[in-house]
């Protein structure tokens, strides 16, 4: 990388980190995909903002990250139920065991503990065909320093996860671009995924830095699905060797500001170092970085009890890494031919657009409880550099289906993953199959038959895996459950 784009990225990342001096939070996004809360909890009187703020809820739950927006409503439900792997657990099997959470969390204090697997089984197409099962142990603590320092509106997040288990994806040959497990990514390793400090300045601005991702500030995207394709936030998906997702940590910053009545701007600087990579356990590393990624987004949401919640958000980034670009050479030559160093560009980027929007059914406190639901995701990232260039994700989720069972909720989602078309001569002259694009569906039906349990089993579609025209379809048997405790 030039030294003078590391510099220019540095000042950026230096100037954003001297705006405010801590971070609040992962600022919770709508998730129209996320299981009703149980009644019992709908019916609870709502806090005031002041109690809201402060972590208190009506359970003193400071798990719960959102910190509420005067101008910009949220969705209040969790920010990761038992099932969606990128994000903290809520409570779970040991509950408020002998008052300890609720005493906790007067303290300022919320501890939170889940295992959530994946089982996969391809019944058709891949080399071979297999079960496999891969999993994350996620611990995590919410610090409220209000309460616990007098320290107003600042919170201190630390999660620590474990992933572990079997990747079907390689193991039995499937050629798949985006994996049918998206909670085996990233190393079979323990990470400290977030360890960041947030900080709220006045009613209208938010400051968090730290051990944090982009994914979790940028095109934030649920993870109820199980194939990566619809899971977490879609630039990660395309671009992982320099935009990381969760459980992958690196030093960032953001800042998040209200500019209207459920209108938002927010810029952030994230560390780009293929350390963070690593296997072996690290706190953070001080050395080896590329470059800084900074995004940038703009949304607006909307919540109430209209039945109408719903998302929008568009944004964009770039990279001060250099990239090899994907066929040419030093001398703008294909690489394939010559055989030399590729030609280095100083920057990568890329822009992106999510939607979610409930359409049917009703909704209470900013939560779609009941009717259909649809998303819509689409990123495009530089052609000079990525081999997967865009990806459009579309899907509906339904919830009520069978009003009896708690948690019940049905998704449908299809995507698109389209390899670069400036690859072609590479394969051609490699003696490659021709790429085009990836194509995947999923559909699921998740319960929860207890608020501490998630299980979910799912069938899974892949046309032309990896993108080549020719193979073989893939189709998958999947089952996701989740405890928390």
């Amino acid at each position: 990388m030039k030294r003078g784009n590391w510099r220019a990225g540095r000042g950026a990342l230096l100037a954003i980190m001297a705006f405010g001096t801590a971070m609040p939070a992962l600022a919770q996004q709508v998730d129209v995909g996320a299981p009703p809360p149980p009644a019992d909890e709908l019916n609870k009187p709502k806090p005031d903002t002041a109690q809201e703020d402060a972590g208190a809820g009506p359970r003193a739950d400071t798990q719960r990250r959102a910190r509420s927006h005067m101008l910009h409503p949220r969705d209040p439900s969790p920010s990761s139920l038992a099932g969606d792997t990128q994000s903290s657990p809520p409570p779970g099997l040991i509950g408020d065991w002998q008052d300890i959470r609720t005493r906790l969390g007067e303290r300022g204090i919320g501890l939170s503990a889940r295992y959530a697997s994946e089982t996969a089984y391809n019944f058709t197409g891949g080399d071979r065909s297999l079960v496999a099962e891969t999993g994350q142990f996620d611990v995590g603590a919410l610090l409220d320093l209000d309460k616990l320092l007098g320290w107003g509106g600042a919170a201190l997040q630390g999660t620590v996860t474990w992933r572990r288990g079997i990747d079907l994806t390689t193991t039995a040959g499937l050629g798949a671009l985006q994996q049918v497990q998206e909670v085996y990514g990233r190393g079979q390793t323990v990470r400290v995924t977030q360890l960041w400090l947030q900080q709220k300045l006045g009613d209208k601005v938010e400051v968090k830095l730290g051990r944090t991702n982009p994914g979790d500030d940028f095109a934030v995207f649920s993870c109820h699905f199980q194939n990566l394709s619809f899971c977490g936030a879609q630039p990660g998906n395309l671009v992982g060797d320099y935009w990381y997702n969760w459980p992958v940590s690196q030093w960032g910053a953001n800042v998040h500001v209200d500019v209207a009545p459920g209108v938002y701007i927010q810029g952030g600087a994230y560390e780009v170092n293929p350390r963070n990579l690593e296997s072996t356990f690290f706190i953070g590393h001080f050395k080896g970085a590329t470059g800084v990624l900074l995004p940038a987004e703009i949304g607006w949401t909307r919540g109430g009890d209209e039945g109408k919640v719903g998302s929008y958000k568009f944004g964009g980034w770039i990279s001060t890494a250099d990239g090899d670009d994907l066929v040419l050479d030093v001398n703008r030559q294909p690489r394939a031919v010559t055989g030399l160093a590729p030609l280095q560009h100083s920057s990568r980027y890329g822009v992106f657009a999510s939607v979610q929007q409930q359409l049917t059914g009703t909704s209470k406190d900013g939560r779609s409880l009941t009717g259909f639901s649809m998303f819509a995701n689409v990123t495009f990232a530089d052609r000079a550099t990525s081999l997967t260039d865009n990806q459009v994700s579309v899907g509906l989720f339904y919830k009520g289906l069978a009003p009896s069972l708690p948690g019940d909720v049905i998704g449908l989602a299809v995507a698109r993953t389209n390899v670069n078309g400036r690859i072609d001569t590479a394969d051609r002259l490699a003696g490659k199959p021709a790429r085009d694009a990836e194509y995947a569906a999923e559909l699921y039906y998740s319960v929860s038959p207890t608020e501490w349990l998630v299980v979910q089993p799912n069938v899974q579609w892949i046309h032309q895996p990896g993108g080549v025209k020719n193979a073989k379809d893939v189709g998958v048997l999947g089952l996701k459950f989740a405890l928390t405790l």
